[in-house]
């Protein structure tokens, strides 16, 4: 693939197709820019490189409707303070004003385009609407990892029929680094593996048994694992009808000598809204009338011990119900030991993102994705659509 410091970009138009999909409170305040952080160093280069500048990106899901409360006009707002220049804000992404004020901007000029699922085009991939966006620049830039496993007008039917679509340096980051885990030598190789639903990670648990040497499972997903060897879990989550899938997984593990490790012991209560009834129970004991919610001390230490010597670790789905302080403790544990590993640590985004960015660990990580479905994908060994179209334009 190509990047963007491959293609001569001096004052042509530049197309970068960002992820800024941030948190956005009641007041159109953001509460978290750390995708746009991770963006940044794309836009400066072009700035340096005398690029007219094109931003565009989605927020949310206003389902191909315009919605005030979905506008990325206060990410246009914070993108000016942390470039400190001016980002033009347009109102709409494809159309005759939009042509109009990109023909009229000079090298260097930011514009800032509407979201781009305002329109229904984005999310259907219409050819129609990546031929409108196709008017408006010279050269197209995928920086948005985040969405590059979806088939989305942005990140595939319009690279396709770009004349020059290449990657951004964000997108370069977040792929060197999950080919350096999943083709490290390295040894031990650790996977941990969280998240409320084992039918979420059944194709990156697979996938992952042919690389790791160790595997911890925790989240309610353990129960599913833990039913499957017989034991009684009360009311915790339980998916039935992948218990045989949860014994061909550990009996996979076994054959191919990887050693499994479930918790020992859960943070149980009555339901989610109970933190006042809170007590710890080892996996055998959990009562009939409660739920498992975090992982306790004992499995903490556990993991720490399997942990202890790993040279790669990878990460994908908090341990327990972090958002909850009563349930967060398990996951605010792991997230320090994995922060003060020596390992290579590759974290998953979205929930894990924030679990452990709650842990005070964002930091000691060695890299945490800006993309939560996407990395998951990528673990489960499935090359992104996104990233196919432009490993084909070259």
């Amino acid at each position: 693939m190509k990047y963007i410091n491959d293609v001569d970009i001096a004052d042509k138009r530049v197309f970068i197709r960002c992820d800024f999909n941030v948190p956005i409170d009641e007041n159109g305040n953001i509460t978290d820019d750390n995708r746009l952080k991770q963006g940044l160093h794309t836009i400066e280069y072009a700035i340096d490189n005398k690029a007219k500048i094109i931003l565009t990106s989605h927020l949310g899901r206003p389902g191909g409707k315009r919605n005030p409360k979905y506008s990325l006009q206060p990410i246009a707002k914070r993108l000016s303070t942390l470039l400190n220049r001016r980002v033009d804000f347009i109102d709409e992404c494809i159309g005759d004003k939009v042509v109009e004020k990109v023909n009229s901007m000079n090298a260097s000029d930011i514009l800032m385009l509407e979201n781009l699922r305002f329109n229904a085009g984005e999310e259907s991939n219409s050819q129609e609407f990546a031929g409108e966006l196709n008017k408006l620049f010279d050269i197209y830039v995928n920086n948005a990892f985040g969405v590059c496993h979806r088939k989305h007008a942005s990140v595939y039917a319009l690279p396709k029929i770009a004349e020059i679509a290449v990657g951004g340096f964000l997108l370069k980051k977040e792929i060197e680094y999950f080919n350096r885990v999943l083709n490290a030598e390295e040894k031990p190789f650790v996977a941990i593996i969280g998240g409320a639903k084992v039918s979420g990670k059944l194709q990156c648990l697979r996938n992952l048994l042919n690389k790791v040497d160790k595997v911890i499972i925790g989240g309610a997903q353990a129960f599913t694992f833990l039913k499957a060897l017989g034991y009684e879990v009360g009311k915790s989550l339980v998916e039935n009808d992948l218990i045989p899938d949860a014994e061909d997984i550990m009996a996979a593990a076994k054959k191919k000598g990887v050693k499994f490790y479930l918790p020992v012991d859960f943070v149980c209560s009555s339901s989610v809204k109970d933190t006042l009834n809170v007590t710890t129970k080892t996996y055998q004991e959990i009562p009939e009338n409660m739920m498992g919610l975090d992982i306790g001390d004992a499995s903490v230490k556990l993991f720490e011990e399997a942990i202890s010597d790993a040279k790669i670790i990878v990460w994908n789905g908090p341990l327990g119900v972090f958002e909850i302080d009563a349930f967060a403790n398990g996951t605010k544990k792991i997230a320090k030991i994995v922060g003060s590993s020596k390992a290579l640590s590759v974290a998953g985004g979205g929930d894990t993102s924030e679990a452990i960015k709650i842990s005070g660990e964002y930091e000691n990580m060695s890299y945490i994705s800006t993309g939560g479905g996407a990395s998951l994908e990528v673990l489960e060994g499935k090359t992104l659509p996104a990233i196919q179209v432009l490993e084909e334009k070259q």
